[in-house]
């Protein structure tokens, strides 16, 4: 009975110190999300081009780039759970900078220090597999994405309700609005803070640097007792008199001919996923649903469906991921995402748009001057790229992202069931397997002594993916459309199942230094 009471309480502990740790995806995920709401706002007051636009977008993910430079240097000096504090802080100042910005210059800089912060993610699925029990790791890290899930449906959910209010308040306007959402998570912020303070240090980041009895006073509190021996021999065995080795003795490692396979694992993941569209439907939802003719406020609802789906969906994984595999997950969820893409492709690719007199009056109807449209009337685009090219010879910059969903939602002809139900297969797709498993399979595959590089490296390489997307997802719905936007991620999700199914092992219910020994070539 006591130790079944133990057990219990250790469970509890490294329960509490995994949601606090993985608080930063709920940050991470209120952030994207309010990006997403305020873009079109943005976009408006600062009459933005499509490239600055995606740079608004991605500049956060560029700010990520810088911070992974750094992360894993900074782990090995000040420990995980100092990083993390230090991470807190640049989220409220992100937060801070953004909403007062008075350029779009001064919104990069805010967006930028936000990606700087976005390496908590790294960070925390760094701590919570070094003190989540083998047996329950994949579930534990799994938290992560659950938080980023929470922090994304709460997100939606402020910014419809303040898109719903903009037509009857007195106070909310197009101007103020977006400063709204890009400083409500100034709230989530505090509260991160505080509940960074009572985590301890990770327990093999504390062997690392020889302080072996706060060690086992941690891992006391993580694990039952007749354990605690035999994970400080492991550790111990794995570090195998290399831990003091200095970041360039580590990138050495980490790109020796041993390490090759780890690399070629985690390198393929990380662009699979990174590059499998999830950013930019994130960034840029009501744009996504817009496209399929939904108005302002109809595109801010669909959103909310977004983020129902990402919680629930990442809560079936955590229950699932040391059941049936980190291997079954990956691969079946990267077939669910080549599905839904083509027939979110096949969809646009039948669309047409009918811009005659009858959808002239509707426009009209909802507040739209369309004088400057009337010369385009009984034209029948074949894409939404001839579309948008005469919208944006009838209006300015500080006019298409208000108008340009209105006219598309009058004109569209497009089976549009069929594109929301390969959104949203893609979306429980990725919360369920490839957003949530990669970090665990990261957090895994690498060893010990190289794990603090290891880790901000391959996650740097998934930012650089997600970046590139992110970044030309403006220029692409302009140029490209949303058909080729769609086959191109396919692909990339194809190119990732076939490299994947051969080279990606299967991890669950075995402790790191197992994992190591398997992996890593002598």
């Amino acid at each position: 009975m006591g130790v079944r009471l133990l057990k219990t309480v250790t469970d509890r502990n490294v329960t509490l110190y995994a949601i606090i740790a993985a608080f930063g995806g709920f940050v991470f995920g209120l952030d994207i999300v309010n990006l997403s709401g305020a873009i079109r706002f943005v976009s408006s007051q600062f009459e933005l081009n499509d490239v600055q636009i995606g740079l608004v977008g991605s500049s956060a993910i560029i700010g990520v780039l810088f911070a992974l430079i750094f992360t894993g240097p900074l782990c090995d000096w000040l420990g995980r759970r100092s990083v993390l504090l230090l991470i807190a802080v640049l989220y409220s100042l992100s937060s801070i900078v953004s909403a007062t910005a008075s350029s779009f210059e001064m919104l990069v800089v805010g967006r930028m220090i936000g990606g700087l912060a976005f390496a908590s993610l790294t960070v925390s699925a760094m701590y919570i597999g070094e003190i989540a029990p083998k047996d329950k790791r994949g579930s534990f890290v799994g938290i992560q994405q659950l938080m980023i899930a929470i922090g994304t449906l709460v997100a939606f959910l402020v910014n419809y309700f303040l898109v719903d209010a903009l037509e009857t308040s007195s106070w909310l306007t197009n101007e103020n609005i977006w400063r709204i959402m890009l400083g409500s998570e100034l709230i989530a912020n505090a509260v991160w803070v505080g509940a960074l303070l009572i985590i301890p240090r990770s327990p093999r980041w504390l062997l690392i640097k020889g302080r072996e009895d706060e060690a086992r006073e941690v891992l006391a509190k993580t694990i039952s007792s007749e354990h605690i021996e035999n994970t400080v021999s492991e550790v111990t065995d794995s570090l195998d008199d290399e831990t003091d080795h200095t970041l360039v003795d580590q990138l050495k490692i980490l790109f020796s001919k041993r390490m090759v396979w780890v690399l070629a694992i985690a390198i393929v993941y990380a662009i699979a996923q990174g590059a499998s569209g999830m950013n930019a439907v994130n960034a840029f939802a009501p744009q996504v649903f817009e496209q399929v003719g939904m108005g302002l406020k109809d595109t801010f609802k669909q959103t909310i469906g977004i983020g129902l789906i990402g919680v629930i969906a990442v809560i079936i994984s955590i229950m699932l991921v040391e059941r049936v595999g980190r291997r079954f997950l990956t691969l079946g969820g990267l077939t669910l995402v080549v599905i839904a893409h083509s027939l979110s492709w096949y969809s646009f690719e039948s669309a047409t748009y009918t811009l005659d007199e009858a959808a002239l009056e509707r426009i009209e109807e909802s507040g739209i001057d369309v004088s400057d449209l009337h010369q385009f009337s009984g034209n029948v685009y074949e894409d939404d790229v001839a579309l948008k090219a005469d919208i944006a010879k009838a209006f300015d910059l500080k006019e298409i992202p208000l108008v340009s969903g209105a006219i598309i939602n009058q004109t569209i002809n497009i089976n549009a069931v069929a594109v929301l139900i390969g959104i949203f297969l893609f979306l429980g797709a990725f919360h369920l397997t490839i957003g949530p498993i990669m970090w665990v399979v990261f957090s895994e595959i690498f060893a010990s002594n190289v794990r603090a590089v290891a880790i901000p490296f391959v996650a740097l390489v998934q930012s650089i993916s997600a970046v590139a997307i992110q970044q030309l997802f403006p220029w692409q719905l302009k140029n490209m459309g949303a058909a080729d936007i769609f086959f191109s991620y396919g692909v990339v999700a194809s190119l990732g199942l076939v490299v994947l199914f051969f080279i990606l092992p299967e991890t669950k219910g075995k402790s790191l230094e197992e994992i190591e020994e398997e992996l890593v070539k002598s």
